[in-house]
């Protein structure tokens, strides 16, 4: 009797033990609706690399995916090679900054407990590429929700540059404070804020201490790797895949490069930098038509550069649309608008924004508003 029993007990716990087996991935495939990286219900601005059949990568600075949702919960797997920070925006507000250096991938909640309705989720990648790539491996919503496209917005801007456009220590407020990769925050760079002011799709092809023909401190006079060789590039620190220009068509293009060209020790000449400089309008030109280039002077215009730009002022003439912005010179003070390592912080770039933001207006007809320049 005792036997029967016993067997009996052992029996049942084994058959909870089953059922608990089967009611598992049961309940867990039942509290989710999955989708692939590459839905067609996600859209991404900027450069990526789609060549994985569930995968996308990125790692330009900038980049950034939006998509609609219901059911109040959205979550990412998401894996990066270094480490990378993303700025989490819901329903057109920057909520918080996350951090992500998982490389073999994880699930991040990024928006949980809203409210009824559909809402505008945007996961903006806000340092670049050389801390890490963005490997996005699928999403996930409550199983009662819907994923949907938003519309792409009706302009675009593209912008080609250097730290200050990266946003290189935009959230430090000292200019002798050293970087760090948590400090630099492209949204709070001009780029970004007025494609913020013009309500306007942007993409940023930016990389710090580089130059159009020379890098930061380069012994050479033309680096082996600028930035007239990233810019043909789909990824930035991976040469091995070419962009082909395919991906947007902006309304207008700003170039903001020079600084690091003439940086201390073997400068460029005037004529070595006007010709990579007009190869990149005419590369443009090339993909794009006769897009609007915007050719800025940056706040920390030397000599030398001045020298170059006019250089290119002067080749440019029969180009039509080919615009060169005011000067910024003294725009940024070091006492109260400056970063770490003396880069504009979020009040030095909303400073240039301001001055560039009427320029764009003007060039490409595109009305003032009465709103803050954020």
């Amino acid at each position: 009797m005792q036997h029967t029993k016993r067997f009996q007990t052992e029996f049942a716990l084994f058959m909870l033990a089953i059922a608990l087996i089967v009611q598992l991935p049961v309940e867990a495939k039942g509290r989710w609706k999955e989708y692939a990286a590459n839905a067609q219900e996600v859209r991404y601005v900027g450069r990526i690399d789609d060549s994985a059949k569930r995968e996308i990568q990125y790692d330009w600075v900038g980049t950034y995916f939006e998509t609609e949702f219901t059911g109040g919960t959205f979550e990412v797997k998401i894996a990066d090679t270094g480490t990378t920070f993303y700025n989490i925006y819901v329903d057109g507000q920057c909520v918080r900054k996350i951090c992500v250096n998982d490389k073999e991938g994880q699930w991040l909640t990024l928006a949980n407990g809203l409210g009824k309705g559909k809402h505008l989720l945007r996961l903006q990648r806000c340092t670049e590429g050389e801390y890490g790539t963005t490997r996005i491996m699928g999403f996930r919503i409550a199983t009662n929700g819907v994923l949907t496209r938003p519309a792409d917005k009706k302009r675009f801007i593209e912008v080609y540059g250097d730290s200050y456009t990266c946003g290189y220590g935009t959230e430090s407020n000292k200019a002798n404070d050293r970087f760090s990769v948590d400090t630099e925050n492209c949204d709070k760079a001009y780029g970004c804020i007025i494609a913020r002011y013009f309500d306007a799709d942007y993409s940023l092809t930016a990389h710090s201490g580089q130059g159009i023909v020379r890098n930061w401190g380069d012994a050479k006079q033309i680096s082996d790797v600028s930035m007239s060789h990233r810019v043909q590039r789909v990824m930035d620190k991976d040469g091995s895949k070419m962009y082909a220009f395919n991906r947007h068509r902006p309304d207008i293009v700003l170039i903001n490069l020079g600084t690091n060209d003439f940086s201390p020790v073997a400068i460029p000449t005037p004529e070595q930098y006007a010709e990579a400089y007009m190869k990149l309008i005419n590369l443009l030109r090339q993909h794009y038509g006769e897009v609007p280039v915007l050719c800025i002077e940056p706040h920390s215009v030397n000599a030398y550069l001045h020298a170059a730009l006019k250089e290119v002022r002067q080749r440019a003439q029969a180009l039509p649309k080919v615009f060169f912005a005011n000067s910024l010179q003294n725009m940024v003070t070091e006492q109260y608008d400056m970063g770490a390592d003396w880069h504009p912080n979020y009040q030095g770039q909303r400073k240039i924004a301001s001055c560039l933001i009427p320029q764009i207006s003007a060039i490409m007809s595109w009305g003032l508003e009465d709103k803050v320049i954020r």
